[in-house]
């Protein structure tokens, strides 16, 4: 219907200038006609006076007169014999005016073009008036019109159906989509694909769009699925441990230690918090990103304070080489970044921990390495989904949640760093990378010299 309608005033518009342009051209000719007439007779008359030529041209339609100054009619084609002049146009000799007019003594009221051109002949100046009939532009007009009026609903209706007909098939693949589309009822059903038209035009690209929309909803989908089993999982371990030990604190009370019971009890409580507190990160994240409070922070300080920590938790060796470092970011978070893959370095490594920093122009780098089993090059990436253990290193007896890791990177690239796991020189090593801007050192000299 739009197309429709965008031809109809085109049409309409095109219509109308044709058939002006087309009267137009008509009275111009027929203009062009009467001066040529009266160019020619004006040339008889200066040579033999006002009684030569009034034939030529003459006849029903047309007329011609020679009036005097005075406005007397010297001679006349016999169509207008003995009618005053038919206008009072008198232009000098050497002059042409051209007049329209409907009070002509032929044609009944037909519009007559009337050119009146000076002309000094040898019994003085005189005035040649040629008058033209314009009846023959009224009817190739009135025929043009009647021909547009015939052909215009014929043409809309044409136009009106092919763009029916065209829109409907270029719509088709549009249609198709849309009730596969309508056929996906729920989850289950998310690995439905739309049928990708042949080309590469815009409906072509929305399919493909539109499949790969399916394909991430699918993606997330079996994510979320995954994501919700073991999180209940992991929920259900520490309440079965500690039910268990209040039960059979309940059936043999007089042969329990309470105080071992309490402890296992407040240490699976302490688990438990734990994982609520990562799900809940994780969820945030995944609702609208982590919010981060963005402050200077000395990562040195922060990188020297794990290394402190890992000291006092056990036996390991800890290096760490820190120079003084300050960059624009969120203390606790990236204190929890660190915590994180300290106390995965610290689980996996068997006799030292090294943990390093350095600048690297635009970013700084942070390493953790450990001299572990390390991690299988297959397996470097997958480490960090969530509730992901390989299956020697990271056991749930070791104290992993699987959660750590995946915390740590959504920090970074919260930060608008990244992390990655690489091979070590023995074992893991993870790299953390975050953006620095170089007039940051400045201000961490004069910090660390106060």
């Amino acid at each position: 219907m739009a197309a429709t309608l965008a031809v109809a005033l085109f049409l309409a518009v095109a219509a109308l200038a044709f058939a002006f342009a087309q009267r137009q051209q008509l009275e111009g000719s027929i203009t062009e006609a009467a001066r040529g007439q009266a160019a020619d007779i004006g040339a008889q008359v200066a040579e033999g006076g006002a009684g030569a030529g009034l034939t030529t041209g003459a006849g029903d339609q047309s007329l011609v007169q020679i009036v005097d100054a005075a406005g007397n009619v010297l001679a006349a084609s016999p169509s207008v014999e003995g009618e005053p002049p038919v206008v009072d146009a008198r232009p000098e000799p050497g002059t042409t005016t051209t007049v329209r007019s409907r009070a002509l003594p032929i044609g009944e009221g037909e519009e007559f073009v009337v050119v009146a051109q000076g002309v000094s002949g040898p019994d003085g100046p005189v005035v040649v008036l040629v008058a033209q009939s314009l009846e023959l532009v009224g009817q190739s007009t009135a025929v043009v019109v009647n021909l547009l009026l015939i052909g215009y609903p014929v043409v809309l209706l044409g136009v009106a159906l092919t763009s029916y007909w065209l829109a409907g098939r270029a719509l088709a693949p549009v249609e198709a989509i849309r009730s596969r589309v309508a056929q996906v009822q729920g989850t289950s059903e998310l690995d439905a694909r739309v049928p990708v038209p042949e080309g590469d035009d815009e409906i072509a690209r929305l399919a493909v769009t539109m499949n790969a929309m399916l394909a991430r909803l699918k993606t997330g989908s079996d994510r979320q699925r995954r994501f919700v089993g073991d999180a209940s999982h992991e929920l259900r371990s520490p309440l079965a441990t500690i039910r268990a030990a209040h039960e059979i604190a309940a059936l043999h009370p007089e042969s329990r230690d309470w105080t071992a019971t309490s402890s296992d009890v407040l240490a699976e409580l302490d688990r438990l918090d734990r994982l609520v507190a990562d799900l809940l990160l994780l969820a945030r994240a995944d609702e609208h990103g982590l919010k981060l409070r963005s402050v200077d922070v000395d990562l040195d300080d922060l990188l020297t304070h794990e290394a402190d920590r890992l000291r006092k938790l056990g036996p390991l060796s800890v290096t760490v080489a820190a120079p003084p470092v300050r960059i624009h970011g969120d203390p606790v978070q990236l204190a929890r970044l660190l915590r994180n893959l300290a106390d995965n370095a610290a689980r996996h490594g068997e006799t030292h921990v090294d943990l390093s920093l350095q600048i690297r122009g635009s970013s700084i780098e942070v390493a953790v390495e450990d001299d572990g089993p390390g991690i299988p090059e297959a397996d470097r990436e997958r480490v960090f989904e969530r509730f992901v253990r390989l299956d020697e290193s990271r056991a749930r007896v070791s104290g992993g949640t699987g959660l750590g890791l995946a915390i740590a990177r959504e920090i970074s690239v919260a930060h608008g760093g990244s992390l990655r796991a690489e091979a070590g020189a023995q074992g893991a090593r993870f790299v953390l990378t975050l953006p620095y801007e170089e007039h940051e050192t400045g201000a961490v000299g004069s910090h660390a010299i106060q």
